[in-house]
């Protein structure tokens, strides 16, 4: 389990009332965020402390890992320079009735304090140039402590979330709620012909037009080996509701793989480096992946890829996989 530390004054309203952090992935100017990219780092049974005007307003137990989602309509004009599509984490969280005021406790709070990215300057205010960050577990105890039993109470309750228990667990299904508006409006775009738009419906799915470009390239599934194409999907690297209708249907921009590896793959708990390396995401359940067919004991290396599929791949390690690199 891990602690965080979230500054919600813009968006606390939204959030606490419908259970989940949201941010954007880059800066305004395109820039990466630490801030923004901890949302990759997230497990389900986390600990999220929410800094509200000055006090320390609720404390979340995360429901969820992390996943790609379109900018809540709630918001309205609150971050009007923020990306269209972010990251999302479902929440659990619980208002506090003693919002502690950390600014008059640094006496006890600045030993603990992160030397990088701490959620408090020395004189005991937010950093408000930060959304979520990282702290440790033995500020998160001194913090329990001010708050008071309510804290300890969902501490204790934190430690016991079952990241494998599943019907503890949002899975973030608004995924395919987000894909199939999008579906939609191919469909209803007159300016693309009627059999292209089928071609890009089908290609959600891994099927049609966009499996036979991705079948001249691939021939088996990149992890476990199978041939038959009746069991294979055309997974997109980039993936289907980031494209473009060209890329949607770009054979270099996709892999065949079995369904439970195309799962993982596009909720970034796999990727690859364009060398061919396997990469697991630090917050994937192991013993899942192991059952699933992913060799997590050693280094994979699954063959070369082609200059057209090293860009897309580069677009799922930076906008898919759950990982970050500080």
């Amino acid at each position: 389990m891990r602690y965080w530390w979230v500054n919600q004054n813009q968006t606390y309203r939204h959030e606490i009332a419908d259970g989940y952090l949201w941010s954007p992935k880059r800066n305004a100017n395109g820039a990466r965020n630490p801030f923004y990219e901890s949302m990759r780092e997230v497990s389900p049974g986390d600990l999220i402390f929410s800094f509200v005007d000055t006090r320390i307003a609720a404390i979340g137990i995360a429901k969820s890992y992390c996943w790609e989602c379109p900018k809540p309509a709630e918001f309205g004009a609150t971050g009007e320079y923020w990306e269209n599509v972010g990251w999302r984490v479902s929440v659990s969280f619980t208002p506090l009735l003693n919002k502690v005021r950390p600014k008059d406790h640094m006496d006890i709070l600045r030993s603990a304090l992160p030397g990088r990215y701490s959620p408090l300057q020395a004189n005991g205010n937010g950093n408000q140039a930060l959304y979520l960050t990282e702290v440790s577990e033995g500020f998160a105890q001194l913090l329990s402590g001010l708050i008071g039993p309510e804290a300890r109470l969902l501490l204790s309750g934190s430690e016991q979330v079952a990241p494998v228990a599943g019907e503890q667990l949002i899975l973030g299904d608004d995924l395919d709620v987000w894909e199939r508006r999008l579906e939609e409006q191919v469909q209803s775009d007159t300016s693309v012909r009627e059999t292209d738009r089928e071609a890009i419906v089908r290609a959600r799915c891994g099927q049609g037009i966009f499996k036979e470009r991705v079948s001249r390239i691939e021939h088996r599934c990149r992890i476990t080996g199978v041939e038959n194409p009746t069991h294979l999907i055309a997974s997109h690297c980039k993936p289907w509701r980031d494209s473009s209708n060209e890329e949607r249907l770009n054979g270099e921009n996709g892999l065949l793989l079995t369904p439970s590896i195309d799962h993982l793959f596009d909720r970034g708990f796999i990727g690859f480096e364009n060398s061919g390396q396997l990469i697991i995401s630090p917050v994937a359940h192991r013993p899942s992946l192991q059952r699933m067919g992913i060799d997590t004991e050693h280094l994979v290396n699954v063959g070369s890829f082609s200059e057209g599929q090293k860009h897309f791949l580069d677009f799922h390690r930076n906008s898919v996989l759950l990982r970050v690199s500080r």
